[in-house]
This record gives C-alpha cells, structure tokens and sequence, in this order.
C-alpha cells in the first residue's frame, strides 16, 4: 500500500501541486507586470494640463483613453491633491502573490527534485542535492542584499543611477556565470530569473510602498513628505521595469533545452536577457514620443544571432553501420527514459512504457536525444553516445516497431 503511494498517487498529486501552482503564478505575474506596464506606459504618456482648474488643483498631467466603450481621465498630482481621498487603492498584492507562487512552484518542482533538476554531475558533482537547494536559497538571499547595497551606496549624485546601472548589469553576468557552473543549465537559468524576480518584489516589499506610506501619513498629518522617500521609490521602479523581460525569458527557459543546454549556457542566457532589455528601452522611449529604433533592432539581432549560434548541426551518417533492431531501442529506452517517462505520471505526458508510444514519439526521441542530447535529463541515466547512435540509426532507418 505504502509501495503504491509513494510510487503513483504521490507522483501524480505532485503533477496537479506543479499545474495548480503554474497557473496560480501565471495570473498573479500577469496582473503583476501588467500593472508595471501601464504604469510605466501612463507615466511617459500623460500631457500637461491647459485647464486652469486642473492646473488649481496641482494636476501636472493627464490624458484621455478610451477602453470598452468608455471614456477615461486619468490625472497625476504633482504630490498629492489638496484634500487626500481616504481610500486610496495599493499595488503590491500583485508583486507578493507572484514571488509567493514562484517560490512555491520552485519548491514543487525543483527543491523536491533537486537531485534530477538542479544537481548536474557534469558540471558539479554536489556529494548531496540538500547542499545544492541550500546554495540556491543563498543564492536568493546574496543576490537581493549585494543589490540593494549597490543602490543604497552608489545611487546617489547626478551619475548615481547610471553607475547603478552598470554595476547591477555586471552582477547579473556574473550571477548568471556562477549558476551555469555550480547547477543544472535549467535550474541555474530559472534561478538567475528567480534572483531577478526576487530584487523586483523585494523593492515593492521594501521600498516602494513603504514609501508610499510614509509620504502619505507625512500629507495626512500636515508634515512635507521626504522627498527622498519618492526619489528611491521612482529608481526601483525603473529598475523593476527593465528586470521584467530578463526575468521572463530566464521562466520561459526551462521548456527549451538548447538554450540552457547549450556550451557556454552562461553568455546564452546574459544575451538574450540584455535583448529583452533592450527591447523593453525601445518601448519606454516609445512612450515618451522618442522611437528609437536601434534598440529594438539590437534586442533582435542578438537574439537572431543566438538562434544561429545554436542551430543544431547535421548529424552525419552512420558508414557501414549494422541495422539496429527495435528490440535494442526498446532495451535502451527502458534503462534510460523510463525513470521520468512511464505511468499515468510521465514527465510532460510522454510516455514511452510501450512499442507504439517509442514509435509515436520516434521524430521527438531523436531530436531531443540524439540532435540536442537534452534528454536524458542531465544524463542522469547515463545515457552513452553509442546508445545515441543506436536510435540515431534505427529513426533514420524508417522507426520501424
């Protein structure tokens, strides 16, 4: 009975917690970043007001939208209106929920997995996978207080948030060339997201909205709210703004193998990541009426300058080698794949537990195993290159059972 549990009820609740858990963070980042960018997209578009009432007021910009048949007003107040409304709505439920369910998910699937998902013999050979989970909390925690040093100490004076700027950049390649070399290639790049991920909620946990309410309780006691407090609050926001889609590629990236599989996996993820920065500056100027084109077009040729590094190369042909039977596939499936691809709880719902599911899955089998050697994953089974090109020669011979 113990036997079945840990076996298949166990696996299979685990799927659901991984899917439940998936869709939970997928929500709350969309209402998350969605939020980020109409702020920053309401920011750059708001015009000065001409009417004198709203001038009387302290409105120093707005704008008129129209959305589902209605029309909008928004208006920012240079500091705040004369009489401070009693409700005020916060955005923060949204950052929380998102590091919360990450968190969670990342526990599900890779701290409960750690010793397929994380620890990598070929690139370290942790004698334990606890010590690997303990090293990317570590890795969390470092990464958020070096950060927040560099803003704290450097971000000051009229060159503060450049210097910032360059300095928090060359952390993350050196964050992201760390992880390449102590964990997985999939877990080092979801952690290197996950680093990212956790400085933006961090800023709202810490910065922003205790900023926020400090110049709110200073305005409702009558006192001048610290200027200081809307200055810092602005520079985190910025730079939770650019993490954005550096943080999304490195989520995204744990569903393709030859990205974080790829020889010097590290410089793979550091550039895709500048091209989502990139990209993401071309939108921000593009709010404030400046296109500029270049940036775009620098994000996309780095990243069709990746996709042509790793193209995958030709495999070349087997000369003079013997037939390889079913029979033989089968056998190197069952010692290789079968530890993650059996069972009502199959890794991604492959299952090859059976002759038809291997020849149904015969073009995939070969691209993941023999083109970009993704699967087994890590290797943890141990596949070996003449077992590769086994089923190298049995797909090109027709897949036949």
């Amino acid at each position: 009975m113990m036997s079945d549990l840990m076996t298949t009820i166990l696996p299979y609740a685990m799927n659901w917690a991984d899917l439940l858990l998936r869709w939970l963070h997928v929500i709350v980042a969309i209402a998350w970043i969605g939020s980020s960018f109409y702020f920053v997209w309401l920011d750059n578009s708001l015009e000065r007001p001409t009417d004198p009432a709203l001038k009387a007021k302290g409105v120093d910009g707005e704008l008129w939208a129209v959305h589902g048949g209605g029309f909008y007003n928004p208006q920012k107040y240079m500091v705040a209106p004369k009489n401070l409304p009693q409700h005020l709505h916060w955005f923060y439920w949204e950052s929380y929920s998102t590091w919360l369910s990450g968190f969670a998910l990342l526990c599900v699937l890779y701290f409960y997995h750690a010793g397929i998902f994380i620890v990598d013999p070929r690139v370290l050979a942790w004698s334990t996978p606890g010590y690997a989970v303990a090293a990317m909390l570590g890795f969390l925690v470092v990464g958020w207080l070096v950060y927040d040093g560099i803003c704290r100490g450097l971000g000051q004076g009229n060159n503060g948030d450049r210097t910032v700027g360059v300095l928090v950049a060359l952390y993350v390649v050196a964050a992201a060339w760390l992880a390449c070399h102590l964990f997985a290639g999939r877990a080092a790049f979801l952690l290197t997201g996950a680093m990212l991920a956790t400085m933006m909620s961090a800023n709202v946990l810490f910065w922003i909205i205790p900023g926020q309410r400090r110049v709110v309780a200073a305005m409702r006691a009558g006192q001048t709210p610290d200027p200081l407090d809307g200055k810092r609050g602005k520079q985190r926001s910025v730079h939770n703004t650019y993490f954005t889609l550096p943080v999304l590629f490195a989520m995204l990236s744990n569903h393709y193998s030859f990205v974080y599989d790829a020889p010097n996996n590290w410089l793979v993820l550091v550039l895709m990541m500048l091209a989502g920065a990139l990209i993401r500056q071309f939108f921000v100027l593009k709010h404030k009426g400046a296109w500029k084109w270049q940036y775009w077009i620098i994000g996309a040729g780095i990243i069709l300058a990746v996709a042509v590094a790793l193209a995958p190369k030709p495999q070349p042909a087997l000369a003079n080698a013997a037939p390889v039977s079913f029979a033989q596939v089968q056998h190197i499936v069952q010692e290789r794949c079968l530890m993650c691809h059996a069972g009502a709880a199959a890794s991604k719902g492959v299952r090859l537990d059976s002759a038809s599911e291997i020849v149904s899955h015969a073009q995939a089998i070969y691209q993941q195993v023999v083109v970009l050697k993704a699967m087994p994953l890590n290797n943890a089974t141990q596949m070996t290159d003449a077992e590769r090109a086994e089923i190298a020669a049995w797909v090109t011979a027709g897949a036949k059972p």
